[in-house]
């Protein structure tokens, strides 16, 4: 029975961690219909990034918040000053964005080296909380809730909110929003620097549980691209719910069937591609 609880709020864990990365790139590639390859580099930066500021403030959350911030600004020149130049060449788009992650991944290598570098968990968190009578990690659970106010956030923003009706006109049909005047152009900027924000965030917040290593975006990316692909492109409801189902998929399948860790991962993907294109929550896009 420990085995199970355990296994559960790790997979809860590794759940809102997915969330916070895949969010912002399920709205990029919703709004902007490209693969942002770059996504996973994101993540790792923020890491890395988090990581640096640390030794100078030793506040977790405000490290998150400071790489969010530095990831963003990249995220919005990349998109201003490269993909923008590329509008309506999404294959060049795509090449540029696996270019910039390899460019990122070198870049971190020759500054932090190649040497896995733990982050430490606030001293507050560190002691564990018994959930059903097993002793679990309090920093997991606080990723859990960090997770799920993010997400309820995104919704406010999405759903109540201009900007949020604008974006999602933008996801739903980009040539009519166009057509009755939202700036577009604007909002590809904003969505990839909210996108960089969520993911460079994400990567300080899991550093305690993940670590920062070369090779953090190569093993978080598939992961993305399957939660976007299950839960639909441009939804939030879908980022959420298939963060979760990834989640738990990976975690049990990892620790009961090792060898077929990567098959039972990416079944569902397959059976949601032949059977719902557009994903669980996918809504017919233009």
């Amino acid at each position: 029975m420990q085995f199970w609880i355990i296994q559960t709020l790790n997979s809860l864990a590794l759940g809102g961690l997915l969330f916070l990365l895949s969010a912002g790139f399920s709205l990029i590639f919703g709004l902007m219909r490209i693969a942002n390859l770059t996504h996973g580099a994101l993540f790792m930066l923020g890491a890395y990034i988090g990581v640096t500021i640390l030794k100078f403030v030793p506040n977790l959350w405000l490290a998150a918040v400071l790489a969010g911030l530095v990831v963003a600004l990249l995220g919005a020149l990349l998109e201003r000053f490269i993909l923008r130049a590329l509008a309506g060449n999404a294959l060049g788009q795509v090449l540029v964005t696996l270019g910039f992650a390899f460019i990122i991944a070198d870049f971190c290598l020759v500054m932090w080296g190649g040497d896995p570098i733990p982050v430490s968990t606030p001293e507050y968190l560190r002691l564990p909380l018994i959930v059903a009578g097993v002793p679990f990690p309090s920093y997991r659970l606080a990723v859990i809730g960090i997770a799920i106010v993010t997400a309820v956030a995104l919704y406010l923003l999405m759903e109540r909110t201009r900007l949020g009706a604008m974006i999602r006109a933008g996801v739903d049909d980009m040539q009519m929003a166009r057509a009755v005047g939202i700036p577009v152009s604007k909002l590809f900027t904003l969505v990839f620097a909210l996108g960089a924000a969520l993911a460079g965030a994400g990567g300080v917040i899991g550093g305690p549980i993940l670590s920062a290593y070369p090779g953090l975006d190569a093993d978080m990316l598939p992961l993305a691209l399957i939660v976007v692909i299950l839960g639909g492109v441009g939804s939030l409801v879908g980022a959420f719910a298939g963060s979760f189902i990834i989640g738990f998929i990976y975690t049990f399948g990892t620790a009961l069937l090792p060898d077929l860790a990567y098959v039972i991962l990416f079944l569902p993907m397959i059976v949601v591609i032949a059977f719902r294109p557009r994903g669980l929550f996918g809504r017919q896009t233009a």
